[in-house]
């Protein structure tokens, strides 16, 4: 019998005609979808009308992705990958259609078929593969790639489940799960013919190689499978489709039959089940070791694929690694993706072949790290006990790395034996720890902070001895948003103002928003500008009552605080203004009063109880304030639960005043503070982070400034007695006296003990009560600016006119530029 020869599926895609574009074409493709594909009837949910608009949109992605990729080919260009543990994409449906410029075409195709684009967006759900701020960023990097015609891959990992919900139980937190795959993923596409083999355990075995010279290879280990599921990322309307590889964990194809035979089920699949586990969870709790071992399995799961993956792009074209660190730059996202060091040196030693100081070579040149904490806890070390158990070949090639390069730093410093123990790689001590960040700035050939504030604490502190070795390293790349999502499409009322006042050329120049300046002493145009602001409140005071169940005056001041909750952001100096404003109003201290609505909103990271603590202060607040009285519409108050990308993009829209309040010299940027600004909200805040920035483009008399800078905050440390601060405020006192009294946990009796205890008996460290009078000031200057609407209004367009430096194709410009010198190349047309 002969056995039929093998051949290779090569269809000419070349001819098959383009999709068409108009609302005729989509509506034909959404019913086909929505018929042949999901097997569906005339009745049925909404989700299968939105399953069948993204598959036909996602054609038409598809159509451009193909020419991305063929150009980039052809090329030959350099590419850089963006490996980040967090990617916050939030909603795609919005930001496909406007980046494709489908907005009209597929309202109209669903109209025809009898349903609205409104109804069907509401079907998906937020791809919540993130924290905060380091994941949107993430995700609004890879849009600006994308607009500017770079070849930049993401690589981040395919989680489960998501940041969790945020549910609100009689004011505290609950935490339930946010299973956003559970109905799949309609924009993904399966890659499994690129899947890569990542080890766990083992052990290191030492051998001569046939020329005699000592190698190393990785032996015994557990395997897990590492499958690609690819999502487009469309630039703005210029036809380049980039792509986010996000990778799922999967079993290998071993199976102990004898296991299974014998009836041992449960140990025969226990391989696959603690192989799928690497991505079930975003970010585990650490709190626990075997959440420790988990979040680090995470980090080199991405590492190690991302990083095999890429040299599979490059072998498919080139024989062997020369000229790999001229056509390739990995830029870890933050100190998680670190072990990618360690990785791309062993594959270079152990796989390919290379000598150290070539495979060194090649790492060190195509490794770039960006910081985005100052944070000691954040900063991440893991145990060597743990490295050595989990990734022992890594962690041979990490002691390497630290010998050599403490052998440099002696021959600059001779006899510096604190300087040694200070920049060692390894921290000693009573369990040694790897200093991931240690790592990544020693092995990378540039070292960014995300503001120019946080980049001058990085090598003023941080990274001082490094910056002395090697101060051509760092630099600085203020972060920015993608004004498409935040602007454009979050606003779409003031996007149409702006476009009728000044052209269409912001939506790819930010910089183009001043031109708006003038219009700032227009009195018809800032009529106009209070209309949408008007109709925007309207939108957010909704959310806030289908959400939180307040009703909020749209005719108050919009005071929004949004982020992650943590003590550093000071949400409870927020706080204790609210107490302090309803201790006024209570006193009959109301002359001259300005009505004011405040919203807090964010997550408590699950194990961290102050955070949570301050969550339960805010709603218990909020009902005091809410159900008195004596209120009498002045103040209200509101805690929206589950914070996330969709309620962002109502939320940034109808703030007016935005609070930017951490501590001086703790933010390494924020970027909701950039949000804000681009939809005219004026902010209130210390000089932190990009605040800064924010300021000198804004001007001094558009922002409201208090609090010690980052300089005063260290030096008010010696000596700061902050119940002498509470003595010397009688308004502060009385809020103290309100907290301690337990007038807002009357039936929870001590339950806010910790919160005062950390306040007054815990030293205050992040100088809460010390920036107390100068926010209280800071809240009476804005409340009198916003008595008079014509100069709020006028310090508004201002704010939004000067928000064109905190674009995130202005960073991305600027990455490029310094650090990635990528081409731009635009797709191929199609035929």
């Amino acid at each position: 019998m002969s056995r039929r020869k093998s051949t290779i599926f090569r269809p000419d895609l070349d001819d098959i005609p383009a999709l068409g574009m108009d609302a005729a074409s989509i509506a034909g493709d959404v019913k086909r979808y929505f018929s042949h594909t999901l097997g569906r009837h005339r009745d049925s949910s909404g989700r299968y009308a939105y399953a069948s608009l993204v598959m036909a949109l996602r054609d038409r992605l598809v159509e451009r992705w193909r020419n991305t990729r063929m150009a980039y080919d052809e090329a030959n260009s350099k590419k850089a990958f963006y490996l980040s543990l967090e990617f916050l994409m939030g909603r795609a449906l919005g930001n496909s259609l406007l980046n494709l410029g489908l907005e009209e075409q597929a309202t109209d195709a669903l109209q025809n078929l009898g349903t609205a684009l409104e109804e069907v967006s509401e079907s998906e759900r937020d791809a919540g593969l993130g924290n905060g701020g380091l994941g949107r960023l993430a995700a609004c990097f890879l849009d600006s790639c994308a607009t500017l015609q770079i070849p930049v891959m993401g690589y981040g990992l395919r989680y489960e489940y998501g940041m969790f919900r945020q549910e609100i139980d009689n004011g505290f937190q609950v935490e339930a799960p946010d299973h956003w795959l559970r109905d799949g993923n309609p924009w993904e596409i399966e890659r499994p013919e690129y899947s890569q083999r990542v080890k766990f355990g083992g052990r290191s075995e030492f051998y001569r190689d046939q020329e005699g010279d000592l190698k190393a290879r990785w032996v015994d280990t557990l395997d897990v499978l590492a499958v690609p599921y690819d999502v487009p990322v469309p630039g703005y309307r210029n036809g380049t489709v980039n792509t986010l590889r996000l990778w799922k964990a999967a079993a290998t194809d071993e199976f102990d039959l004898d296991e299974f035979n014998r009836g041992d089920y449960a140990d025969a699949v226990a391989m696959k089940n603690a192989a799928e586990h690497i991505t079930m969870v975003l970010y585990p709790n650490d709190a626990s070791e075997n959440g420790k071992e988990l979040r680090l399995k995470q980090q080199y799961f991405l590492a190690s694929a991302s990083l095999q993956d890429a040299i599979r792009q490059w072998l498919r074209r080139h024989e062997g690694c020369d000229g790999f660190a001229d056509k390739n730059c990995f830029q870890l996202n933050d100190t998680h993706p670190t072990c990618a060091v360690a990785e791309l040196m062993r594959l270079l030693l152990d796989e390919h072949g290379l000598e150290w100081d070539e495979a060194w070579e090649i790492t060190s040149r195509s490794m770039a790290y960006t910081n985005h904490t100052l944070l000691p806890e954040a900063l991440e070390k893991w145990p060597v006990r743990m490295f050595r158990t989990l990734l022992p070949r890594l962690l041979d090639i990490i002691l390497e790395i630290n010998a050599r390069f403490l052998e440099q730093v002696s021959l600059r410093w001779p006899g510096d034996t604190d300087r040694l123990r200070r920049m060692s790689i390894i921290e000693e001590g009573d369990e040694a720890q790897v200093r991931m960040a240690y790592l990544a700035v020693v092995a990378s050939s540039s070292v960014n902070g995300v503001a120019e504030l946080h980049s001058q604490l990085l090598t003023q502190h941080l990274f001082r001895d490094f910056h002395d070795l090697w101060p051509e390293k760092f630099n600085n790349k203020t972060n920015g948003v993608t004004p498409r999502r935040w602007l454009q499409w979050s606003n779409p009322g003031l996007a149409a103002l702006i476009d009728e006042a000044i052209g269409e050329g912001w939506k790819k120049d930010l910089a183009e928003l001043r031109k708006l300046e003038p219009l700032a002493d227009d009195a018809a145009f800032r009529a106009r500008w209070r209309e949408v602001k008007q109709d925007n409140k309207l939108r957010l005071a909704a959310l806030v009552e289908a959400d939180a169940h307040v009703c909020f005056d749209t005719d108050a001041l919009f005071d929004v605080q949004v982020k992650r909750i943590h003590e550093y952001k000071r949400q409870l100096l927020n706080i204790l203004h609210v107490i302090h404003l309803y201790d006024r109003i209570k006193r009959g201290d109301v002359r001259n009063w300005v009505p004011r609505c405040v919203l807090i909103g964010g997550k408590a990271a699950p194990g961290y109880a102050m955070a949570k603590q301050i969550i339960k202060l805010a709603n218990n607040v909020a009902h005091v304030v809410n159900g008195d009285p004596d209120v009498d519409g002045r103040l209200k108050m509101a805690f929206l639960p589950d914070y996330r990308v969709t309620a962002m993009e109502v939320i940034c829209a109808g703030a007016e005043l935005s609070e930017q309040i951490s501590t001086a010299g703790k933010e390494a940027s924020g970027t909701g503070n950039m949000k804000f600004m681009m939809n005219g909200a004026i902010t209130i805040g210390t000089l932190d982070g990009a605040n800064i920035e924010i300021r000198e483009e804004a001007g001094a008399d558009n922002f409201f400034l208090f609090g010690l800078s980052a300089e005063e905050v260290e030096k008010r440390r010696a000596g700061y007695d902050p119940r002498a601060v509470i003595a010397g405020d009688p308004e502060l006192a009385r809020v103290m006296d309100l907290l301690a009294a337990g007038h807002f946990n009357r039936f929870e009796p001590g339950l806010f003990d910790d919160v005062i205890r950390a306040l007054t008996d815990h030293g205050d460290y992040w100088m809460v009560l010390a920036d107390f009078r100068g926010y209280v000031e800071a809240q009476q200057r804005a409340a009198e600016a916003y008595r008079d609407p014509e100069r709020w209004t006028r310090m508004s367009i201002l704010n939004t006119a000067a928000s064109g430096k905190f674009s995130s194709d202005r960073t991305i410009a600027e990455y490029n530029r310094e650090i990635w010198k990528l081409p731009v190349v635009p797709p191929k047309p199609s035929k």
